[in-house]
């Protein structure tokens, strides 16, 4: 497993943690988790295309 890949998907899973936590509870910084997931998901599928050929 690629370092990318798997940094990817740690940070699109924390990314979808908070934002079901903030749908529940408001609390300061909330909108990063949006950040968070759409940077995850691009670096997971990054991950995923090294040395594909």
């Amino acid at each position: 497993m690629h370092p990318t890949f798997a940094a990817g998907v740690a940070l699109a899973l924390a990314g979808l943690g908070g934002y079901v936590a903030g749908v529940h509870v408001s609390y300061p910084g909330r909108a990063f988790s949006l950040t968070a997931l759409m940077a995850g998901v691009t670096l997971a599928l990054v991950g995923r295309g090294e040395g594909a050929t």
